[in-house]
């Protein structure tokens, strides 16, 4: 049995930011995860991506930790990836952002995902 897949748009290396916290608390989970960030090689060990076009697998969830402005601009990429959910978390959704997501067929769960997986963001140590 394959485990389920995530990608995290916004990841982050810095261990404060709940893109890191994400990273940890889905591979803790079981997930295999993709932690996309532009600038970054590498997340808790994990390969990160460029992109979200550029995950190579298909996806059951994509968990979003970026200001909604830069959001809006994914969302077709987003649609394009196919994942199964789209966690919209804290800080990262907008009424606009959320309509246009909508338009685009996409069903946007606005919660916070680390909590959805089963974690408390607390446990998660800064260092």
């Amino acid at each position: 049995m394959s485990k389920p897949t995530v990608a995290i748009l916004g990841a982050s290396t810095d261990r404060r930011k709940y893109g890191n916290k994400a990273v940890r608390a889905f591979l803790q989970q079981g997930y295999d995860v993709y932690p996309v960030n532009p600038k970054a090689v590498a997340i808790e060990g994990v390969p990160a991506y460029s992109s979200l076009a550029a995950v190579p697998v298909p996806l059951d969830r994509i968990s979003v930790y970026l200001p909604p402005q830069i959001g809006l601009t994914m969302l077709e990429e987003i649609r394009q990836k196919g994942a199964k959910e789209v966690w919209f978390n804290p800080g990262s959704d907008s009424p606009e952002l959320l309509a246009k997501a909508e338009a685009l067929g996409l069903a946007p769960i606005q919660a916070c995902s680390i909590v959805g997986v089963g974690v408390s963001p607390h446990e998660l140590p800064d260092e």
